[in-house]
């Protein structure tokens, strides 16, 4: 029989996968990824201790050289992890019998969680790698629109009510900025997460005598790990950072993803993503066009945000090993990866080709004929006759523009009070939205200006 498509998961479905996931991401997090990261530690414990003088170094020679991950039985490998627990046991017995001889040797000092926090660790480099250089690319996009939209006006929002005038520049600008930070975040938490681990059974390298931390230092060396000043079995704010920081970033997708799909709707129509025949397809309705990236944008960060939550409640353990929330991690971590992997590919791929209507932008700032820059005219107003009355004028004439359908400008004309001292040139010039950018094109030049991309 043919074999049939299995997962349960979005994150491995043979449907939904490269929908809320990258395959680069998921190979990091992969089983075989997992068991030749534990392998890889193992070996590098071996070449640390032999270095040290604590194993003889043709042993951790013959540990290099015969551990083979391809050649484990994986199916034994399986029935064992499911009686033990946990996969380093099982793991490392069958790396005693590859090295033979020099398999007495394997897992000197160690315990369980110092492998596999290790080999996390690793993982966890080399998702955030993936991560900074899908940052990077994202920050470019943004540069490009804000330069290209620097000056192009549409209504700012507030309430989902128009309040004033903005540029779509100074709208991507914003979303710059929250990447900008956290391609900054992102530096700076690697010194306190990209660190190993290796304490032994109760954290305090008793096993390994008066050479422990020696052996510490030459492991973390030789896998380009930071070198932990304790041992943090217990103490997880480092991963629950990292996984925190994932809700943030997503958070930020999120936002971006929120805002495209509200300004794509019908009734805004001011921008659109990349248009791909097909995409986005109703199967009743042929006229749809759905923004689908951002809808998995958004869906991802709320995923992400409930593992963020899940890790900060992982962080309380009990004593000097942990009974269950250190396996909590073991769902939060690879997801949380994956899902921010495949927010930001449909992120690079919604913000690369979006379609921006300006005409409409334009349009979509006129229908308040005006009453959009109220602000500007009370403030142009206030010099003559004082902000309080300017304030009540341009309220009045607000509402004669709402109950008349008439433009601020012909209200405003109507009143002898303002006509009296305003001739009609300038009235039109106070009601143009286009003159009411504020700083707006401005704030664009100084977030392009602010961060070295």
């Amino acid at each position: 029989m043919p074999a049939f498509p299995s997962s349960t998961t979005v994150l491995d479905s043979f449907l939904f996968r490269n929908a809320f996931g990258t395959a680069p991401m998921r190979q990091v997090f992969s089983d075989f990824s997992s068991l030749s990261r534990y392998a890889e530690v193992e070996i590098a414990l071996a070449k640390a201790e032999a270095r040290c003088g604590v194993i003889p170094a043709e042993a951790a020679e013959a540990i290099a050289e015969r551990t083979n991950v391809a050649a484990l039985d994986f199916d034994l490998l399986r029935r064992e992890t499911d009686i033990v627990g946990y996969p380093i046991l099982p793991l490392v017995q069958q790396m005693v019998k590859q090295c033979a001889e020099a398999g007495r040797y394997v897992h000197w000092g160690a315990t369980t969680q110092d492998i596999m926090d290790t080999a996390l660790v690793l993982q966890m480099r080399a998702g955030l790698t993936i991560i900074e250089q899908d940052i990077s690319t994202l920050r470019g996009i943004l540069a490009d629109l804000s330069r290209r939209y620097r000056d192009s006006p549409m209504a700012g929002r507030t309430h989902l009510q128009q309040a004033l005038p903005v540029t779509f520049g100074y709208k991507t600008a914003i979303w710059l900025a929250m990447f900008d930070r956290h391609a900054e975040r992102l530096q700076q938490l690697k010194p306190r997460v990209l660190v190993g681990q290796f304490a032994g059974a109760a954290g305090t390298l008793a096993s390994l005598g008066d050479k422990g931390f020696d052996v510490q230092k030459a492991l973390c060396r030789e896998l380009g790990l930071g070198i932990p000043v304790s041992t943090w079995h217990v103490a997880r704010d480092g991963l629950a950072e990292a996984v925190n920081f994932l809700a943030l970033l997503t958070g930020s997708l999120g936002k971006i993803a929120l805002d495209i799909m509200i300004m794509a709707s019908t009734e805004f129509a001011e921008v659109y993503e990349p248009f791909v025949k097909g995409r986005g397809a109703s199967s009743t309705m042929p006229q749809k066009r759905n923004p689908i990236s951002a809808e998995l944008m958004l869906a991802a960060s709320k995923a992400v945000r409930q593992h963020a939550g899940l890790m900060l409640d992982a962080t309380v353990q009990d004593f000097e090993r942990a009974t269950g929330p250190w396996h909590a991690e073991w769902m939060a971590i690879p997801e949380s990866f994956v899902l921010t992997a495949g927010a930001l590919h449909q992120a690079k791929f919604a913000l690369e080709g979006l379609i921006v209507d300006e005409k409409q932008m334009a349009k979509n700032l006129g229908i308040s004929r005006g009453l959009i820059v109220a602000e500007a005219v009370m403030m142009g107003l206030a010099p003559e006759i004082g902000r309080q009355q300017a304030h009540d004028v341009v309220y009045d004439a607000c509402r004669l523009a709402n109950d008349n359908n008439m433009t601020l400008a012909d209200a405003l004309s109507a009143d002898p009070e303002v006509s009296a001292r305003i001739d009609r040139a300038t009235i039109e010039r106070l009601t143009s939205p286009n003159n009411y950018l504020g700083l707006a094109p401005e704030m664009v030049d100084r977030v392009l200006a602010a961060s070295p991309r």
